[in-house]
């Protein structure tokens, strides 16, 4: 038999199938070991043929298979083509999506612990062997104990001695490491509402693939979810339930254990690798049959798939920033077409081309438009910073602000502070001559830390000392520039000394259930106000919290991307939501310096169709996405001369594509990168503008040809972030 292998090197050199002899029992999707040169490499079997076009004698011999149930599922090899063809990425990088990393590299493997089982009670102990008698009598009590512990209380050799006669024997079983055990929550009956009954109808009667809930915050998009899963495990299927935020995974882990029991399996990033691990394994051999995760968890290793489901579809964290630089939309539609399944998308606020396909009749649309309690959304309050300032109010809070979080924290209700800025401060800068802190590897400001009294870069992580003078001219009138959320906790003490304060960003929260524990403490009321990122800003369902208030709620329109106004409004509408879910009506005061935009006029009313008929009808008057497609072509490396010639390169052979296709091109231009320098390494970009993806494959194929091992050159479609 001979075995066609795909070896884990992703480089276009090496990007063909090997061939090699096997016996007869290995399987296609095994991961084995094989003779590579001079040397050994791991490789995927994707394929088993009787014969070979090349004489025996010159084929050599699998070395080893690492495991009994083959790693990789049939569909593994579909999408492997799809996603090579479509990114222009090796075979390799395809197949790496689907196997937790630390198993690939052989850095994590099962583990087994030793049980002690009582076998035979009438064995003879000599009087003197106390500790013998002691652990016979312990046994016979348990039946079965853990063999270290047991060791451990009554002494390795006593033990020993009686497995020698036969009073014990001893089994290995596997130990799972399961992430969350203290993770428990009650499921209480639920009765679907006649909307929610009526939305799960359509799903189902529906022939199209693709499905978008466009529902208000509460309005019991979750229990839809849920019930659509419950649906399709009873039909022996399975379910992928993806949502955007890690913090979010534990919440909704509880809800599925509540109502699966051990049939929900978590995977995402914050795991250790043994936990991620043993999740991944517990999918793929059928042991559980739910994945819930962020966007990495769409390459779960389930077959037979009956529903695939995407909470907060419109977040820019289900786009990947390294390669393949895929969408997690785009893959999800290659399973749900495999598995002959649905994929449903879910949002209060959908992204504007989720929207108009919805529109266009592409998706099938579901709208539900009231929160389950009938209660209605927060009021939101504008706060207009212009005006505060013009009274001498230089805080971060205006009167209006302050004000609501006094009558909350009388009322013994909570409040959620928002501002999507880590740190004490955005900047820090010398009055006497302009100077901004900036960072030696990239072209970004520092923020300061107060608690570390240092300063960040918030793209490479390096820490520097804290100035006390200027280092260009000496002058020591230095001053913060920006608020963080460091800084708002502070003035938060000062305003309301007696009121508990927790933080939620990325300097508090560490290890996987950094998330978890500060949520559980905000939703076990053991704090008043939580401050904090964007990572609190959805899905969160906190019973008592009335008052939410958005700080520099404009900040996001500052930034040159056509997509900003469609983020401030998803913003100030998921935030919004997370006031006024339970029993008592919400409020958020939406502080910033421009309330006459008009995004923000739209948020106020929650009118995501006034909202989008808007910005549908800008973006096809300026042939902005979904009326083109933004290509960038992005060069990086830490030698400048190299990231020069690449461009050039890259540009050159651009030009001569649009020479011959000059109608698909409406803007082409070349770059330094917005951020110019990132990590040490020099960015400079060909942007572009199309008006379709017919000239992709082309241009994908000109980045390939340019990249090397210090310059790399790679594609970004409609890119989240244009920095």
């Amino acid at each position: 038999m001979f075995a066609q292998v795909i070896v884990d090197i992703a480089h276009s050199q090496v990007d063909k199938i090997f061939e090699y002899s096997c016996s007869g029992d290995l399987a296609v999707g095994s991961r084995v070991k094989v003779p590579f040169g001079k040397t050994s490499i791991d490789g995927f079997v994707i394929g088993i043929s009787e014969t070979s076009e090349y004489p025996p004698e010159k084929v050599k011999p699998i070395i080893s298979v690492f495991d009994e149930l083959p790693a990789l599922i049939p569909e593994c090899f579909s999408l492997m083509e799809r996603i090579s063809s479509r990114f222009r990425v090796p075979k390799a990088a395809a197949l790496r999506l689907f196997l937790p990393t630390e198993m690939r590299r052989g850095t994590v493997r099962e583990v087994y612990r030793t049980i002690a089982k009582i076998n035979d009670i009438s064995v003879s102990i000599p009087k003197n062997a106390q500790k013998q008698r002691l652990a016979l009598d312990f046994l016979k009590d348990k039946r079965e104990y853990d063999f270290t512990a047991l060791c451990n209380t009554f002494g390795r050799g006593a033990v020993n001695a009686l497995v020698e006669k036969g009073a014990f024997t001893t089994e290995k079983i596997r130990k799972v490491r399961n992430p969350f055990t203290d993770l428990q929550k009650e499921e209480k009956e639920k009765v679907l509402t006649p909307a929610q009954s009526a939305a799960i109808a359509s799903i189902e009667n529906s022939a199209k693939k693709v499905q978008l809930i466009h529902g208000v915050t509460g309005s019991g998009k979750t229990e839809i979810y849920l019930t659509l899963i419950a649906d399709q495990i009873a039909k022996g299927k399975t379910a992928i339930f993806l949502v955007p935020e890690i913090s979010l995974t534990p919440q909704m882990l509880a809800q599925l254990r509540a109502r699966f029991k051990g049939e929900a399996a978590i995977l995402h990033s914050g795991l250790s690798a043994g936990e991620k691990f043993d999740e991944w394994w517990r999918l793929r051999s059928g042991e559980a049959k739910i994945a819930i995760g962020a966007r990495s968890a769409i390459f779960a290793p389930l077959e037979n798939l009956g529903v695939i489901i995407m909470d907060e579809e419109h977040d820019s964290s289900y786009v990947s920033e390294s390669a393949p630089r895929y969408s997690t939309t785009e893959i999800a539609k290659m399973r749900a077409e495999y598995n002959g399944c649905k994929l449903v998308l879910g949002s209060a606020t959908p992204s504007v081309e989720s929207y108009i396909e919805a529109t266009e009749g592409r998706y099938n649309l579901i709208t539900l438009p009231d929160r389950i309690n009938k209660k209605p959304l927060p009021e939101i309050i504008i706060a207009d910073m212009r005006r505060e300032v013009k009274r001498g109010n230089n805080s971060a809070f205006s009167l209006a602000l302050r004000e609501e979080l006094k009558q909350t924290l009388a009322s013994g209700n909570q409040a959620i502070i928002f501002l999507n800025r880590r740190g004490y401060s955005q900047k820090i800068i010398c009055r006497d001559c302009g100077y901004v802190a900036k960072c030696k590897n990239c072209d970004v400001s520092l923020t300061y830390h107060s608690e570390e009294n240092c300063l960040k870069c918030h793209y490479c992580g390096t820490k520097y000392r804290m100035v006390t003078e200027c280092p260009e001219c000496g002058g020591k009138h230095i001053r913060y520039g920006g608020t963080g959320t460091q800084r708002v906790v502070a003035e938060l003490k000062e305003l309301f000394p007696k009121a508990e304060i927790l933080r939620m960003d990325n300097d508090t929260v560490s290890g996987k259930d950094g998330h978890y524990k500060i949520l559980s403490r905000f939703a076990r009321r053991e704090a008043d106000i939580l401050v904090g990122t964007q990572m609190i800003a959805k899905g969160h369902d906190f019973p008592s919290v009335t008052l939410v208030g958005i700080l520099d709620a404009d900040m996001s329109l500052q930034f040159s991307d056509y997509r900003s106004g469609e983020r401030t409004f998803q913003l100030i509408t998921q935030v919004s939501g997370r006031s006024g879910r339970a029993g008592e009506a919400g409020k958020v005061v939406l502080q910033t310096y421009c309330p006459e935009n008009y995004i923000l006029r739209y948020a106020v009313n929650y009118d995501y169709t006034g909202f989008f008929a808007h910005e549908i009808n800008l973006r096809k008057a300026t042939l902005f996405p979904p009326y083109s497609l933004i290509c960038r072509v992005m060069v990086t490396s830490e030698d400048e001369e190299k990231a020069l010639a690449a461009l050039k390169a890259v540009w050159l052979a651009i030009e001569n594509l649009k020479t011959e296709q000059e109608d698909e091109f409406i803007f082409l231009n070349r770059m330094h990168s917005p951020v110019k320098k990132i990590q040490g390494k020099h960015r400079y970009q060909v942007l572009m503008r199309l008006k379709s993806g017919k000239l992709l494959q082309k241009i994908y194929a000109i980045s390939v040809q340019n990249s090397s091992n210090d310059c790399l050159v790679y594609v970004e479609e409609n890119p989240a972030n244009l920095s």
